[in-house]
């Protein structure tokens, strides 16, 4: 039975994707093309692979049998056609990266120009996820997150600071009115800005000092999406809404500049850097690979 090849990678990525939508972002094609290439499938195998709906887009049982036989192969496919890549005198493709926001702003800015210029034939797509997934059903090739949220069978390899810190910051105004908190504690009665990450959970305020560590769980007038919607409480706290808690790489402007001012800055906890981390069980794509090796290189433009 003669069957496109094409038709079966749209297949695999939808199927993967579980949308018909996603799988096009993913993939870069159009959500009705990536259709009517299931549709030749369908037709030409004579059984369905996908049952459809308004809300979602599930394998069949004859679906899952054929993704897990296909997987693997587009899998050596993928690397037979690497192996070819290998051979150009400069590495060339596509790179998806999965990213929390907070790489995409403090980290990536300072790799990212650097290393497409020393790549040219390599087109990076960043894809900010502040929630923890599977970067290959996301399809991408790597993701950047901190070691605690690592799974055991990826590889790692540090990227940008290796130590980096929460800082505790508020406005001048802010202070004059309300008092400057001297411990962690006193911050349960202060205006807090908070975050929720997208699970739902409250962000914990956690401060170390001397080996005494402090956890908080403040209160306040503004809580703000954890990633996406920092910055709305950043200009709240320069506005004098109340005191925030972040990176402190992310507040570093605004303490230099003076609009934020240091809140309990000898109780600012340090934490490990980010890691890039892909599966240590799938061939590694050149353009990938090629990125593995600039930010190991010593000439790496180091992040603050």
């Amino acid at each position: 039975m003669k069957v496109d090849l094409g038709d079966l990678n749209a297949f695999v990525v939808v199927a993967r994707a579980r949308s018909f939508r996603e799988g096009a972002r993913l993939s870069g094609s159009s959500a009705s093309s990536l259709s009517d290439a299931v549709r030749r499938l369908e037709e030409r195998l004579g059984v369905r692979l996908l049952n459809r709906t308004t809300r979602s887009v599930v394998p069949t049982e004859a679906g899952e049998g054929l993704l897990e036989r296909l997987a693997p192969v587009l899998t050596e496919m993928e690397a037979a056609l690497d192996v070819v890549n290998g051979f150009r005198n400069r590495p060339a493709g596509v790179l998806r990266l999965n990213v929390p926001i907070s790489a995409s702003r403090l980290v990536l800015p300072r790799i990212v120009p650097p290393f497409l210029a020393a790549y040219p034939d390599i087109q990076l797509e960043v894809i900010t996820e502040d929630s923890f997934v599977d970067v290959i059903a996301a399809g991408c090739d790597a993701g950047i997150r901190y070691d605690e949220r690592l799974e055991q069978d990826m590889i790692a390899v540090p990227i940008g600071p290796r130590v980096q810190r929460h800082a505790t910051a508020a406005a001048p105004a802010y202070l004059e009115r309300h008092g400057r908190p001297e411990h962690p504690r006193d911050l349960l009665r202060h205006a807090c800005l908070r975050g929720r990450f997208a699970s739902g959970a409250m962000t914990l305020w956690e401060f170390e000092r001397d080996g005494e560590v402090v956890t908080v769980e403040p209160t306040g007038p503004l809580i703000v999406r954890a990633g996406g919607a920092t910055d709305l409480a950043v200009d709240a706290a320069i506005a004098g809404t109340g005191i925030v808690h972040l990176f402190e790489d992310w507040l570093r402007p605004h303490l230099d500049s003076g609009a934020l001012v240091p809140v309990l800055e000898p109780w600012w906890q340090p934490f490990p850097g980010p890691f890039l981390y892909y599966p240590g069980r799938r061939f590694v794509p050149a353009p990938l690979r090629a990125f593995i090796d600039f930010i190991k290189a010593p000439e790496t433009p180091p992040s603050r």
